[in-house]
């Protein structure tokens, strides 16, 4: 009787365990459980950040170091590698605390690990979740990464994660006169690609400096598909930056991330970053009635009053409007934010400003900063970059890996 009850009990127990498992495994799930054998006997540079951890909770740097694999250094993106910087605040070199590993800032004075950096490593390891925004910083990082690992001749490995924005193509593809840190090459503002697939994509497509290849190995998930929302997942959402706190953040991030080119508020300073938008100057019931008239595809607005705590208009009254996005697979989240900054435009011409160079930088374009000043409708672009999209997908179609059933 006992043995039954042992046995039932451990039954009972592997059952709660498959039902607690996440649908996803991400690649740094599937590297922990399988394939160390990769990693054994090399010194390991990782790319990391408070994100690089495993579906149980634990990091990845912790996982990998109590199996004995030699961690011989770490590169810190953008918030550093426990994400405790601001937006934009310089990460410096250092040791973490925690592991004795030295740590290379790659957001500050430089952005790319030098020759000295990688003396001590024999493979480079990428791990970072992303949000599928081209000028969210961290996919800047992981191209000039395997820049300086083709440089070296060191083998470059992937850890994939889901991209939380799924299959959707938006926006424009880059205009090569305005590469930057937040615009690394020629992708739509919303690119529909995992980290994993991009840096495929990069690798087979000339991206890489001198026209070198990396070798590179990604560490695929297992049960992420592209019509997936995170809740689907099953993975937790740990923000990869302070103004990410949700996936639903994510999601309207392209949109309204634009509102940084101009003097409104994008909600940064508040509980709901990139939903909120307003000013002290702005009308929000006019500024609602005319952005809900517009009937913008999946998405409608509700009139809002807000302080910021920190960022533009710290400490000041702003009245604006909350973005709702009712039907994701509708919502074109780039379409939405030209829309929104034509309509502030219209409504205070005297008040809005718009920089022309950072909102070029960041949409890709840079003649369109004039052409929503001058009156012009954002719906008039939208062929166009559907068209860019179009041509974009036939030319990165073979290499995607995820179904999007």
């Amino acid at each position: 009787m006992l043995k039954h009850v042992g046995f039932l009990s451990m039954l009972i127990a592997a059952t709660v365990n498959a039902q607690d498992r996440p649908a996803v495994a991400t690649g740094a799930d599937c590297l922990v459980a399988r394939h160390l054998h990769l990693l054994e006997g090399k010194r390991v540079g990782m790319i990391i950040n408070h994100t690089s951890r495993l579906s149980s909770g634990e990091f990845l740097l912790d996982s990998l170091q109590h199996a004995g694999i030699a961690v011989t250094a770490l590169f810190g993106p953008e918030h550093g590698i426990r994400g405790a910087a601001g937006a934009g605040e310089n990460v410096s070199d250092g040791i973490d605390a925690r592991s004795g590993v030295p740590v290379f800032s790659l957001y500050g004075e430089r952005n790319k690990p030098t020759a000295e950096m990688l003396k001590n490593v024999d493979v480079l390891l990428y791990d970072i979740q992303d949000v599928g925004a081209r000028f969210y910083t961290y996919i800047s990082t992981l191209k000039l990464c395997m820049d300086a690992a083709a440089e070296r001749q060191i083998p470059f490995v992937v850890l994939d994660r889901p991209n939380p924005l799924g299959a959707g193509m938006d926006g424009p593809v880059l205009e090569d006169s305005l590469r930057s840190f937040v615009g690394i090459g020629p992708l739509p503002v919303v690119y529909g690609m995992t980290c994993g697939e991009l840096a495929t994509f990069m690798n087979r497509s000339g991206w890489l400096d001198g026209g070198r290849n990396v070798d590179l190995r990604v560490m695929w998930m297992e049960g992420w598909e592209r019509s997936m929302d995170w809740s689907a997942t099953g993975l937790p959402w740990i923000a990869p930056s302070p103004n990410i706190p949700t996936p639903e953040t994510a999601v309207v991030y392209p949109a309204t991330c634009f509102l940084e080119a101009t003097n409104v508020s994008e909600g940064r300073g508040t509980a709901a970053p990139f939903f909120l938008l307003g000013a002290p100057f702005l009308d929000a019931d006019a500024l609602c009635a005319g952005l809900n008239a517009r009937r913008l595809p999946g998405v409608s607005f509700v009139p809002s009053q807000f302080t910021p705590a920190s960022s533009k208009h710290a400490g000041e009254v702003c009245h604006g409007v909350k973005i709702e996005v009712r039907d994701r697979s509708m919502f074109r989240p780039v379409l939405t934010g030209l829309v929104v900054i034509s309509e502030l435009l219209r409504q205070r011409p005297a008040l809005v400003k718009l920089n022309h160079r950072w909102f070029g930088k960041l949409l890709g374009k840079g003649s369109v900063a004039s052409f929503l000043e001058k009156g012009g409708d954002p719906l008039d672009l939208q062929g166009e970059w559907n068209a860019e999209n179009a041509d974009f997908l036939k030319g990165c179609v073979e290499i995607l890996h995820y179904p999007s059933k």
